[in-house]
Formats: structure tokens, C-alpha cells, sequence
């Protein structure tokens, strides 16, 4: 089983984007690295997938140029490993003796692109920056999700139960009915969740809700 990166400290927007290359061959490694560097983008090679694994990853956006065809684990099989560790670095294969199969299997797995060597070096720098700002996404949506989620941790479970009782599309007063409350208190209790999540408006909190996938309750028998 393949282990997680090891991680650097410093905060993910503090350094540039980087371009991790795996290829065993020398050469190659020394061609791309001069190329991804022409353009300004950090870079660090390896010469195998483990040589990678065991190093500290810096926690910033970036992107794998990876070879098919490596000494020990394959391009396609660390591709599959990185997807069971929960491992979302977008990857770009490159190899010199590409087929149908081997394409279809790595597309399937989420690359970004296939290039079959001899390749463009635009072609190439095009995924790059592709792939990075699909990384740059997902890091941002994640750090949405973290934050909303710090947020609702500081509700109280009722304000919690209100909050699943709105994204269901209640009105506070049948909200106050599902919970036997009166309706001053559930406006109280919306109040201060509304304030609590930081939301502006109704919408918003329900947008919220979904982004957090908050069950939406069941009304036991709430009239309109």
C-alpha cells in the first residue's frame, strides 16, 4: 500500500504552483525540467515513483507529468494507488509507446491528458496549466467545505436540526410544528445559525446546507 506524500509546513498559498515529473530517464527529466522553468513554473524530478513518495510534498498546487513505463510500480499503477489514498494530484501521462487500452485506462482514471512522445512541448505546457488550475479548484472548494464545516461544528443540535429543517424548504412556522417550539424560537434559533455560518440570506444558508450535504429532514406531519 502506498504511503501519502510526506507534506512541507508552509501554507498552500505561499509558494508558486509545481510540476512533479516521474521518468527514469535522465535526459528526459533534465528536457522537461528546463522547459516547465522556461515558462516560470517550479519544478522537482524523480526518477521513480517511491523516490517521489518518500519525499515532502509542499501543500500547494501542482501537477505529476508522469511516464508510463517506470522501473518497479508503472505510471498506471501509481495512478490507481494515488486515487486509494485519497491522493487528487491531476496527472499528465506521457510515454513513448502508447495504445488504446492504455489510454482508455488512464483517461478513465481521471488524467488530464496522454501524450505520446514525440510531443509538442505547447501541447505539453497546455495540460500543465490545465491540470494546475483544476488542482487550484479543488484546493479552493476544499477549503470551502473545511471552513463551512468549522462553522456548523458551532452549532448547538438544535440549531442543527432547524438548519436541515429550512434546507428542506420549511417555513418557520411548520418548522415550530415539527418541533414543537413556538415560532419566536425558531427565529431565534435561524437567527443565530444564519449568524453563526456567516450567511447573508436565506439562499445563501441553503446553499450552504448543500455544499455541507446536510440531510435534509422529513416532516413527521407538519400542516402548510
Amino acid at each position: 500500500m502506498i504511503e501519502r506524500p510526506k507534506r512541507g509546513h508552509e501554507p498552500a498559498d505561499v509558494r508558486e504552483p509545481i510540476v512533479f515529473i516521474i521518468d527514469d530517464d535522465a535526459s528526459m527529466r533534465r528536457a522537461l525540467t528546463n522547459l516547465f522553468q522556461s515558462v516560470g513554473l517550479e519544478v522537482e524530478a524523480f526518477g521513480s515513483a517511491p523516490e517521489m513518495l518518500q519525499s515532502k510534498v509542499p501543500d500547494v498546487a501542482s501537477c505529476l507529468v508522469l511516464d508510463i513505463r517506470l522501473p518497479g510500480l508503472s505510471g498506471l499503477d501509481l495512478q490507481t494507488e494515488l486515487a486509494s489514498a485519497n491522493i487528487h494530484i491531476p496527472i499528465i501521462f506521457i510515454t513513448g509507446h502508447g495504445d488504446i487500452p492504455m489510454t482508455v485506462r488512464a483517461m478513465k482514471g481521471g488524467a488530464v491528458d496522454f501524450l505520446t512522445k514525440p510531443f509538442r512541448d505547447q501541447d505539453l505546457l497546455d495540460a500543465v496549466v490545465k491540470a494546475i488550475e483544476r488542482d487550484r479548484n479543488r484546493r479552493e472548494a476544499e477549503k470551502t467545505v473545511s471552513n463551512l464545516q468549522s462553522m456548523f461544528e458551532t452549532l448547538t443540535s438544535r440549531e442543527r436540526e432547524v438548519l436541515a429543517l429550512v434546507a428542506s424548504g420549511l417555513m418557520n412556522k411548520q418548522i415550530a410544528a415539527e418541533l414543537g417550539l413556538a415560532e419566536i424560537t425558531v427565529k431565534i434559533h435561524r437567527g443565530h445559525l444564519m449568524k453563526k455560518m456567516g450567511a447573508r440570506s436565506l439562499a445563501d444558508l441553503i446553499r450552504m446546507a448543500e455544499t455541507l450535504r446536510i440531510s435534509k429532514a422529513k416532516p413527521s406531519n407538519v400542516q402548510t
